[in-house]
């Protein structure tokens, strides 16, 4: 995975509650068993039209709005556990989603694929898509290592809460392998003090 410390970038809203994980990646898509080809298919049936033409009114497709994070309504990946929503999502381009409450599958389903879920209030999610509907060039800044999400040059920022293992695996790029391949020599320095 790449590492992840701290991220600025423009921000999509998706000022929609409960999007469910058939909504970010539809299930006639689920064929494949690698992460390839999976951003090509995020939110498909709301990008396009039944005859495969853009849907201009949806947010995605607004030339006005572009950027690595995703500001999403309440209730963000819902429904089925299906492990390739995250894949959808990373393979657009995101890093972060934003929203006010996370399915706790889709959840750690994020966190395993390097996109990080960042949970705020609704008052400060409400203040995100104004910011954001008010000027579409709004810079957002992602710090993990503070558990920080801030609007560049403003004073709105708002804490956020990450398991503390999670944080140190997508701080150093790790997957749960790498994290136990980093420890190998303390491993391997308490098996050599073990008495059998």
């Amino acid at each position: 995975m790449e590492k992840f410390v701290t991220l600025r970038s423009t921000a999509i809203p998706l000022n929609i509650e409960n999007v469910d994980t058939d909504q970010i990646i539809p299930a006639r898509f689920l064929k494949a068993t690698d992460k390839q080809g999976f951003g090509d298919n995020v939110f498909r049936d709301w990008r396009y039209q039944k005859d495969n033409s853009l849907n201009n009114e949806f947010i995605l497709n607004n030339p006005n709005y572009s950027g690595k994070i995703l500001v999403a309504g309440d209730n963000f990946g819902c429904g089925s556990s299906r492990e390739h929503a995250a894949w959808a999502l990373t393979g657009f381009g995101f890093k972060v989603i934003v929203s006010s409450f996370f399915a706790d599958i889709f959840k750690g389903n994020a966190l395993n694929n390097g996109l990080l879920p960042v949970q705020v209030s609704k008052e400060f999610l409400m203040e995100l898509f104004k910011q954001l509907e008010k000027n579409p060039a709004t810079l957002l800044t992602v710090n993990l290592k503070d558990q920080t999400i801030s609007v560049y040059e403003s004073s709105l920022s708002e804490n956020f809460e990450i398991d503390p293992y999670k944080k140190t695996c997508m701080i150093n790029g790790y997957d749960d392998i790498d994290f136990l391949l980093s420890k190998k020599e303390q491993i391997e320095a308490f098996e050599a003090q073990k008495n059998y």
